[in-house]
Formats: C-alpha cells, sequence, structure tokens
C-alpha cells in the first residue's frame, strides 16, 4: 500500500486493466462473437470493442467479466505461484498471451497501450529465459496479489464511489433492473470472499512449498 501510487505498481495496474478488458473479450468470444480491438490508455483505463449477437445472457455474462474476470486471472497467477514449482512456465504463458494481446491493442492504432502490452509481453519472455526460480515465485505472486488488491479497489472506486459513469455496472444494472451501487457491492463482496479463500488456501500451502 506505501508505493501503490508510485511506478513500481503502475505496471501492474496497467496488467490489471488488460485482463479486465481481455476477459470482456474471451466472453463475447465464448458467446459467439469477435474481438475487433482492446485500448489501454495511461490514465489505467480501457475498453474492448467487440461483436456479439444480441441477448440476455451473452450481454450479462460479458458485462460481468472485467473485474470478476481479472479477480479470477489474479487469484489464479497467486494460486498457481503457490502451488507449482516451475513458476517461470506461468511467465512464459503470461507472456505468450500478452503478445497475443498486444495484436487487439495495436489495433486502436495507439502507441501507448502497445507499446506497454507489447513491452511487458517481453520482460515476460526475458525473465522466463534469464531469470531464476526465487524471482519467478516472488514476481508472480506479488502480479498475483497487486491484481486482487486493486480489483477491489477498483470496483470500490468506479461502482461505488462513482455511479452513472459508463461503467460495467451501469450495464448490468440496466439490463437486470437494479442500481449500478447494488451490482458493485454484489462484486464487492464476492472480491473479498474470494481474496479471503485464496490467501488462506495460499497461507497453507505455501507452508510446504520451497522454490527449487
Amino acid at each position: 500500500m506505501v508505493f501503490w501510487n508510485t511506478m513500481l505498481v503502475y505496471p501492474i495496474k496497467l496488467f490489471v486493466v488488460m485482463l479486465h478488458e481481455m476477459s470482456h473479450g474471451l466472453m463475447a468470444v465464448a458467446f459467439g462473437g469477435k474481438i475487433i480491438e482492446i485500448q489501454i490508455n495511461s490514465k489505467i483505463g480501457g475498453y474492448c470493442l467487440f461483436q456479439i449477437k444480441p441477448s440476455f445472457w451473452g450481454s450479462f455474462m460479458t458485462g460481468s467479466a472485467g473485474y470478476l474476470g481479472s479477480l479470477f486471472w489474479g487469484s489464479l497467477i497467486l494460486v498457481l505461484a503457490v502451488k507449482s514449482k516451475r513458476d517461470k512456465y506461468i511467465s512464459l504463458v503470461i507472456g505468450i498471451v500478452l503478445l497475443i494481446l498486444s495484436y487487439f491493442v495495436l489495433q486502436t492504432g495507439e502507441f501507448f497501450g502497445t507499446a506497454m502490452t507489447s513491452g511487458l509481453a517481453v520482460f515476460m519472455l526475458i525473465t522466463f529465459k534469464y531469470f531464476g526460480p526465487l524471482f519467478h515465485d516472488l514476481w508472480l505472486k506479488f502480479i498475483g496479489i497487486t491484481c486482487c488488491a486493486y480489483v477491489i479497489l477498483d470496483i470500490k472506486d468506479d461502482l461505488i464511489d462513482r455511479t452513472n459513469i459508463g461503467s460495467d455496472a451501469d450495464g448490468v444494472a440496466e439490463l437486470i433492473g437494479i442500481s449500478s451501487v447494488t451490482v458493485g457491492v454484489i462484486w464487492m463482496i464476492i472480491a473479498i470472499l474470494n481474496l479471503f479463500v485464496v490467501l488462506r488456501y495460499i497461507y497453507k500451502k505455501s507452508l510446504f512449498k520451497s522454490p527449487d
């Protein structure tokens, strides 16, 4: 938290935005749609432009996939970092995924998002090649816990403190007929419970795991 607004955490915040927008796109693909482009901007925001056939569940799941999707990916990275003894291959997979993601960011024609996405991808690939097990273990845990924490804070800031700003919650709320604050509170509860379960799990697992 001390370094939350510093350049140390800034790239990870952008990484969470990448996961957020990627999750929207993947859910759209799961419902028969396709990703057109993804934007990542310097203000730690972005969007995912996609095509999907109109349907209640398609719209609901795609709208919900952003915050909950990035929470899922962050939790998965954290759990795998604790459970696996081959953390460098997790870094390799993340690097490859980011390279694929950078293609869709490139479609916007904006330099910042493309540079950050592809740059982080290259960094992950470099760490796979040249960095040792201890680095990957600590680095992935840092990424995972920061993702989970940032999603919780982001939900509070975007969906509870501020409303009717065109957020994901506003779209979901309109779709199901409740307030966007209610949607934000529900997502916040899910995120906090998820983080509690994940932290309890990794605490127990970390007592028995040592990097090799």
